[in-house]
């Protein structure tokens, strides 16, 4: 097996030998139930780890994110459930306080020339200390209110049946369309292109996967809000990555900052850019993070930027910047859900828990390195 196919194939392999080996020792792990829990905490795993893609794509870090998923999400739900805020309002507070930190990171970053390792880190202890503050080390509960009613829901809403299967339709026929045309313009530079029965196939299986993924959904009780949220993200970070001069500056960033400088790209600007757009999954993910959890309390959000870190370099992104796709980080984080979910269902202990997130994570950085080599 040649190294590209390797590649290809890695990922779609290893998420269907942990599935295998979690349904084999646990049935449930297959359940509608389950597989709709999973699909929520993948989409907040996933969420964040986008964020995290954009960091990693320019050469940088982000140790902060998983205390600054529970500082936004504490600060929402203090203000809709201890002040009487409505949640829009409180969200959107959130959403500008994560904004004005990490960009206050970014400026740091780019402005001082400290590296992000130091300055993240810094924020990791300084969000951890003010999340806490901000609930004064206590739990505030996430209800279902009429008040809070959209606050709760984000990870408790499902579509109804019929939504569910059309909005499947929809993203097969999109996805076709990008498929083809994606092959089209190859063919129109003279690239090559996967044969025409390679495309079908490929087209088909995801259409499959999808239409069967809404059906094991519609048997519990629909698809989940939070998966739409994680759709939307994802097509913007695909859309910047691959059609905006801003997404081809971060890979050139990533792949040799000096040379991208030379070349006229502003790499503070876009770095700082970065940042701020890791505010905004870090809020989106706060949210999402709190309800799911039914609480803010002191432990929301705990090595949350881990899991993203790992999902990111699991699905081929380049810790040292310049490499990687948002096809990539989706299984990454599927994978990494996954795992933890099927160690929840079979009551492994918390200590081997942190064993295994460990071990994954040293794995996905060892493959990165050797991979990097090929």
């Amino acid at each position: 097996m040649n190294a590209r196919l390797f590649k290809n194939l890695a990922m779609p392999i290893a998420l269907v030998v942990v599935c295998a080996f979690f349904a084999i020792k646990e049935p449930a792990f297959l359940g509608s139930r389950n597989l709709t829990q999973l699909i929520v905490e993948f989409s907040i795993t996933g969420t964040l780890a986008l964020g995290m893609f954009l960091i990693l794509l320019t050469g940088q870090i982000d140790l902060s994110a998983g205390s600054g998923v529970g500082l936004i999400g504490g600060i929402a739900a203090v203000l809709v459930f201890q002040h009487a805020w409505p949640a829009p309002l409180a969200m959107l507070a959130g959403l500008g306080a994560a904004l004005t930190l990490w960009t206050l990171m970014g400026t740091l970053i780019v402005r001082e020339r400290i590296p992000s390792f130091i300055i993240t880190l810094g924020g990791l202890l300084i969000f951890k200390g003010l999340f806490w503050l901000i609930i004064q080390n206590s739990t505030i509960p996430v209800t279902r209110g009429d008040r809070d009613n959209l606050y709760s829901q984000l990870t408790t809403y499902y579509l109804p049946e019929k939504i569910g299967f059309a909005l499947a339709g929809t993203i097969v026929v999109f996805l076709g369309l990008v498929l083809w045309r994606e092959r089209g313009r190859r063919v129109a530079h003279g690239l090559a292109v996967p044969s025409t029965n390679s495309v079908i196939g490929r087209f088909a299986l995801i259409a499959g996967a999808l239409v069967f993924a809404v059906d094991r959904f519609n048997h519990f009780r629909g698809v989940p809000l939070s998966l739409l949220i994680l759709c939307g993200t994802a097509g913007v970070v695909y859309f910047l990555t691959q059609h905006t001069p801003f997404g081809r500056y971060m890979y050139a960033i990533g792949g040799n900052e000096e040379a991208a400088g030379l070349s006229g790209i502003a790499v503070n600007r876009v770095l700082i850019g970065a940042y701020l757009l890791m505010g905004v999954t870090v809020a989106l993910t706060g949210f999402m993070t709190t309800a799911y959890s039914g609480a803010s309390t002191t432990t929301v959000g705990d090595l949350m930027e881990l899991d993203a870190i790992a999902a990111c370099v699991i699905g081929g992104t380049a810790l040292k910047g310049g490499r990687g796709s948002v096809w990539g980080v989706i299984f990454g984080a599927l994978i990494m859900t996954a795992l933890l979910n099927g160690m929840t269902l079979l009551a492994v202990s918390p200590e081997i828990k942190f064993i295994a997130r460990g071990a994954v994570l040293t794995l996905a950085v060892w493959m990165d390195v050797r991979l990097s080599k090929v």
